[in-house]
């Protein structure tokens, strides 16, 4: 997955390395001759195969759009799993997590940073800011204006 070069108001450097995932996680389940509850005893390792099923899926319903998706990483530590762009120029930006408030809330934190970075005077503000999790039951959209969306939806 290519990265993502926004327009920013600070000069912090972009990392343009590109990341690379399965097409399909199982893929690398099969692999490492891991299970469901190799993965349910090792949420750090079932967030890495989560996320790239994520991705997957994201890319699928990008291209669907005519859009592509990226990802983003730059040299202060600050990364977004996702940028949804589309030809039009509208993107969106997502974080992946497993779910549960505490990683709901860290998501929501960088969706901010970045957006705060990004130079509204040279290109959009983004479309929307969404948690990507796999535990909640049901979408909603934050007070912060932040979805928090489960990947089961995104079909809909």
């Amino acid at each position: 997955m290519p990265a993502w070069n926004p327009n920013l108001r600070s000069k912090t450097s972009i990392r343009t390395t590109e990341t690379r995932y399965f097409v399909d996680p199982s893929i690398a389940t099969a692999s490492l001759g891991i299970g469901p509850d190799d993965l349910l005893n090792d949420l750090n390792t079932f967030g890495l195969f989560f996320e790239t099923l994520c991705v997957r899926d994201l890319r699928v319903f990008a291209q669907a759009l005519d859009g592509e998706v990226f990802h983003y990483r730059d040299s202060s530590g600050l990364e977004c799993d996702s940028v949804v762009h589309l030809r039009n120029g509208s993107y969106g930006l997502v974080e992946i997590k497993l779910g549960g408030d505490k990683l709901i809330e860290e998501g929501a934190a960088t969706l901010k940073s970045l957006a705060k970075k990004i130079d509204t005077t040279r290109m959009k503000e983004p479309s929307f800011l969404m948690v990507l999790t796999g535990t909640t039951s049901y979408a909603y959209r934050r007070e912060d204006g932040i979805y928090v969306v489960p990947i089961g939806c995104l079909k809909d």
